[in-house]
């Protein structure tokens, strides 16, 4: 077989596993959401299986990506497209984690109500779910644009992480007996900012793999 037809074919099964594995992020995102939405527990455990698939595909991928490297010996774009696989699965795992943190304040809820709004929260978590969605595709669709689109949107969560805080502080203070709760509220906050990170990491990396420049989106 022609060796770059062996090579794109090798690609097009890794894309696919790429796909399976931020569609399997975005899901889990979503099921963590509703469980804080609903209180349903059988989400949560979802979420939790949901990551081991993500933690098993990001080796299977990134086991394909070192091999196709050592054996293909790819140059100029093809290079770094393979380069920015690992930093694709590396973001898109650790939002997974971030999607078990939100699944785990779901089930601390559901048993203790905090009986506020958690409107901001789940805005968060719900703009998150299409960022990752829209980052996945900007690097399948080796699109620019769109990955430098999808990373401003990270600065509705830096704004709504802060408003949030503000909101949880101001509950602490009329209630100090709910310290806990208030503190892993804050905690949930800052994970699902964090996510927005993760994603701007995802949509610098497209972008270095299609124009070959370095770039810090948000800064």
């Amino acid at each position: 077989m022609n060796t770059r037809i062996q090579f794109m074919e090798e690609m097009t099964r890794l894309h696919h596993d790429i796909l399976a594995m931020g569609t399997r992020v975005e899901e889990d995102l979503r099921r963590a959401l509703e469980a804080l939405r609903t209180g349903n527990l059988d989400l949560v455990q979802e979420v939790k299986a949901g990551d081991e698939v993500i933690n098993a595909l990001q080796i299977k991928i990134e086991d394909q990506t070192a091999v196709l490297i050592a054996t293909q010996q790819p140059v100029a774009r093809d290079l770094r497209e393979l380069v920015t696989v690992f930093k694709v699965t590396d973001n898109l795992e650790r939002i997974g984690d971030h999607a078990v943190h939100l699944a785990k304040t779901a089930r601390r809820l559901a048993q203790e109500p905090y009986g506020q709004s958690l409107e901001r929260l789940e805005r968060m978590a719900e703009l998150g779910c299409t960022m990752v969605r829209d980052a996945v595709t900007a690097f399948l669709n080796k699109d620019a644009p769109l990955a430098v689109s999808t990373a401003k949107r990270d600065d509705e969560i830096d704004e709504d992480h802060k408003a949030f805080v503000k909101e949880v502080l101001q509950f602490l203070a009329e209630h100090p007996d709910r310290a806990a709760q208030a503190t892993k509220l804050i905690a949930t906050s800052s994970f699902l900012e964090r996510l927005g990170d993760h994603v701007t990491n995802l949509c610098e990396a497209v972008v270095f793999m299609v124009e070959g420049r370095h770039v810090e989106l948000n800064e």
